[in-house]
Order: structure tokens, then sequence, then C-alpha cells
């Protein structure tokens, strides 16, 4: 059932042209250069540290890695994060 709901999601996305981010729960990532990274439709801080931030995505998380990271903006759905940014990598939900 949930593979023919995000089947379904992805068609009207596409026959609409709707924001996929907005219509799937996607994250909507925004980066400037290595200084500053913002990110939308997250569900949670998991992680905070100088070089790791992990935040909890609905299908997953996202791993954010460098030096000197400070939170600017923290809000419930929204996060900016400043430092010198090495890495970004997004981590699947395990299948169960």
């Amino acid at each position: 059932m949930a593979k023919w709901k995000h089947n379904l999601k992805g068609w009207l996305t596409r026959r609409l042209e709707l924001p996929a981010d907005a219509v799937m729960d996607l994250p909507r990532i925004t980066m400037v250069g290595q200084l500053h990274i913002y990110i939308e439709n997250h569900q949670g801080v998991l992680k905070f540290s100088n070089d790791e931030v992990r935040l909890l995505l609905k299908n997953g998380q996202l791993v954010i890695r460098g030096e000197d990271f400070m939170l600017k903006t923290i809000l419930p759905e929204e996060i900016l994060l400043e430092g010198k940014i090495e890495h970004v990598s997004y981590l699947d939900k395990p299948k169960n």
C-alpha cells in the first residue's frame, strides 16, 4: 500500500507540476558554498556537535560533517547551519 501511495504522489507531482518536496515530504536543502546549509522539512535534530549534525527525515537521516558548526536558526521544520561543511549524506530508513 505504501508503494502505491508513493507512486501516486510521484505521478501527481509530475502531472500537476507541484514541488516534490511539498507533496512527498522530501527535504529541501540549500547550500551556499561550504559556509551555510539550510534544510527544510526535517523532523528533528538527532545529534549536534562541533563537527557533525544528524537530522531525522521522513524516510531516513541527513548527516552533515565538517568543522566549527553553529546553529544560526532552528525552527520546528527548518534549520540553518553555519560552519565549514565538508560532507553531506542521506541515509535511507532501514526496511522492516
